[in-house]
């Protein structure tokens, strides 16, 4: 099933819901870092999560960040998605090897650990505005609901799922999201309540052979419903370019750059995204110095 994101809203506009398949996105990251199971699996539903949320951002230059600065063996991870749903992300440890929880699953609550989840939004303001909360389980989709109520206000329900095979990738991964609007009475909000209590997990219903169109109508059938026409293809990409990690040395600052010079002679960047290489030589760096403060 090839990856997709769907979109609607309740006829009355009391609910949107969001609904992603995301295997190929996740396989990609998976490949990148080389990820071990639990690391594939919580890189994976955060990539999944920053991908429902970018169909919230109106401009090209508008992002989302998501930092999870937990305690556990993973070390601090982030996502970052665009308008497009194009995310790229990172696990500071991508080899962490756990044993199952006590339900017999990938422990990435374990993995992630307790401290903060810090979400950024970069509109395009003088100021990206930022919204801080405890990690509350490490579980993603739980700490990410706790987000949107606590920061944001908003009642939201997630599901997240990444089922990893023995070869590290996932076998099916997705996830849905569903937001009450100002409209929401506390009726809406229990028939939703209800709802999740009696669903399975989201990879359950993809490797059933739901689709993303099916998983929304089957999520949110007390309503009536429209699906959008703006589907959208969430993919990893990563924007580093020569011009960027160029800038990233010159921000370092005059002091930092010649240090380098005068050590090495040449600089080697290498991207946490997507691990792509770029060497930078004596005069280049010379360069870089003279434009640097």
């Amino acid at each position: 099933m090839a990856d997709i994101l769907v979109r609607g809203q309740s006829t009355d506009g009391a609910i949107r819901i969001f609904v992603a398949v995301t295997t190929d996105m996740v396989n990609e990251a998976q490949k990148i870092h080389n990820t071990f199971p639990v690391a594939t699996a919580a890189l994976g539903r955060t990539l999944t999560v920053a991908a429902m949320m970018g169909q919230g951002l109106k401009n090209d230059t508008d992002s989302v960040t998501i930092q999870f600065r937990g305690d556990g063996p993973l070390g601090n991870m982030v996502a970052v998605t665009d308008n497009k749903s194009r995310v790229r992300g990172y696990v500071v440890n991508p080899f962490v090897d756990l044993p199952l929880n006590k339900d017999g699953k990938l422990d990435v609550g374990g993995a992630v650990g307790k401290g903060q989840l810090n979400v950024i939004y970069d509109l395009s303001l003088k100021e990206p505005y930022s919204g801080q909360v405890p990690i509350i389980s490490g579980e993603i989709a739980e700490d990410m609901t706790y987000y949107f109520a606590k920061s944001d206000q908003i009642p939201t329900a997630i599901g997240l799922g990444v089922l990893v095979g023995p070869d590290n990738k996932a076998v099916v991964a997705g996830g849905f999201m569903i937001q009450l609007m100002p409209e929401a009475t506390e009726e809406v909000a229990g028939i939703i309540e209800d709802r999740m209590a009696q669903i399975p997990p989201i990879t359950k219903m993809l490797q059933d052979g739901m689709t993303a169109e099916d998983i929304l109508f089957y999520l949110t059938e007390d309503f009536s419903m429209i699906m959008q026409n703006e589907t959208v293809v969430p993919q990893y990409k990563c924007k580093c370019s020569q011009k960027r990690m160029r800038n990233a040395v010159i921000s370092i600052g005059r002091e930092e750059i010649l240090k380098i010079i005068e050590e090495d002679g040449k600089c080697e960047v290498e991207c946490q995204f997507c691990n792509n290489k770029y060497v930078f030589a004596r005069a280049e760096l010379e360069e870089m110095y003279n434009k640097a403060k």
